[in-house]
């Protein structure tokens, strides 16, 4: 299986008595994202299924992601992709979707940098999780334990 890790783009700051859950994505961050998804299309990344956190910023990123990528028929929301949820909770979200040949997870820090090493198996892993970041991970199986193979990281900064 091809994972694909996406950390939302860059969203408007929180307001006094708003939920962190509906910040929206802002014009930046959305052209940011773009410029990443499009990269990701040039390297033939094409989710079958898409899994993104319930948060506003989260579903707008996956739903760029579901225009720009071909092969993106669903999204899916999961509980177990909100900001500080745990790795172990994602993985189990994951095998539950193990005939996908490939996932997109739209999702936040400090979840996407844990997960990350989490599917390495590095605990002490630390990574700098960049707004619109892409990951690609790849599996052999999907077992209780994940033992991911990192293919690479795409920045912002790199794709635009």
């Amino acid at each position: 299986m091809e994972l694909y890790l996406l950390r939302h783009g860059i969203a408007e700051d929180g307001q006094p008595g708003q939920p962190d859950a509906l910040r929206s994505l802002v014009p930046e961050g959305e052209r940011r994202l773009r410029q990443v998804l499009k990269r990701a299309t040039a390297a033939q990344v094409a989710p079958t299924l898409i899994l993104s956190s319930p948060y506003v910023r989260a579903r707008q990123t996956a739903t760029l992601a579901q225009e720009l990528l071909p092969g993106a028929r669903d999204i899916v929301l999961s509980d177990a992709l909100m900001p500080l949820s745990r790795p172990d909770e994602v993985w189990e979200e994951l095998r539950t979707h193990r005939a996908e040949a490939s996932i997109l997870l739209a999702s936040h820090e400090p979840l996407c940098g844990q997960l990350t090493a989490f599917l390495l198996r590095c605990p002490d892993l630390r990574l700098d999780f960049k707004k619109g970041m892409l990951v690609r991970i790849d599996f052999d199986n999907l077992g209780a334990v994940p033992y991911g193979t990192l293919r690479w990281m795409l920045t912002a900064a790199l794709a635009g």
